[in-house]
């Protein structure tokens, strides 16, 4: 689940109702007719850019440690050793609405992750950092620099914060069902994905209805959660999101990096409406 370029802070801090723009580039207006269950005929995919004159999109900021490279149109992680962190959209927030990713690992254990429903709280994140750790020789972690992490977890610190107050959906095919590919991390277990070559770029669709989240990746059903579930799973360690703390229904999105050596592509991300006709 759970880092070099610093992307600045986007000046566009606005919430849907607060934006006037031209007909042409009404994708605020769009989401608002989405919050209220009204949709356009034949609304098509709007792309969040990645990548402008060769460089990350002024509109994404950097969250914690690390941070993103340019790489043949794409965007890679780039991790650091001192902490991850998260790439986040910042002009805008989302309601109801598909989002589509388009990315591609370099390993079966390349971890990463796409944050959903993040609150107001994290656009004050952007350029903090937790407290530094390191690795030993073998990438280990002492059992001090665990404890900075724990700390750093509690205390809510730079990448930490989009974990307790946002939800994840995780990127990181070989591990358990909670944890995989198109969970919603330690909260909704997940299928497993097809079969692929580990450099094919996949499409991960992830749905936003209200408080339910469901996520597809290469047109299969992956996994499905609502918040508000009986049977959703505990809590079982300070790495995995605090329960209590309610997400909104319209949020943030942004893009994590994890650990060194987990090398994660980000092609597209792109977002419509929800269309309830369909």
């Amino acid at each position: 689940m759970r880092k070099s370029i610093k992307a600045s802070s986007h000046p566009l801090r606005k919430s849907w109702s607060s934006l006037i723009v031209p007909a042409l580039l009404c994708i605020p207006t769009t989401f608002v007719w989405a919050a209220e269950g009204v949709f356009p005929a034949g609304t098509q995919w709007r792309t969040l850019p990645l990548v402008t004159e060769g460089k990350i999109d002024a509109a994404w900021g950097q969250v914690g440690w690390g941070g993103f490279a340019v790489d043949g149109g794409a965007l890679r992680t780039e991790p650091d050793d001192r902490g991850m962190g998260l790439l986040l959209y910042q002009p805008q927030k989302f309601g109801d609405c598909q989002i589509r990713v388009v990315y591609r690992c370099e390993k079966a254990t390349s971890n990463a992750g796409v944050f959903v429903r993040i609150d107001d709280g994290v656009l004050a994140k952007v350029g903090e950092k937790s407290p530094e750790v390191h690795r030993d020789a073998k990438g280990k972690l002492a059992p001090a620099m665990i404890e900075k992490l724990k700390e750093a977890s509690e205390k809510h610190l730079g990448g930490w914060y989009p974990v307790h107050h946002g939800y994840e959906v995780q990127i990181l095919d070989a591990t358990d069902p909670l944890h995989r590919t198109g969970a919603i991390y330690s909260l909704a277990q997940a299928a497993p994905v097809s079969e692929k070559p580990q450099s094919d770029w996949r499409t991960m669709v992830i749905t936003l209805d209200g408080e339910r989240i469901t996520v597809d990746v290469d047109g299969k059903r992956l996994s499905s959660f609502d918040p508000a579930a009986a049977d959703n799973p505990p809590r079982k360690t300070w790495t995995e999101p605090i329960r209590e703390i309610k997400r909104p229904t319209h949020g943030y999105v942004g893009l994590q990096n994890h650990d060194p050596g987990d090398i994660v592509w980000f092609k597209e991300v792109s977002v419509r409406p929800l269309d309830r006709a369909r």
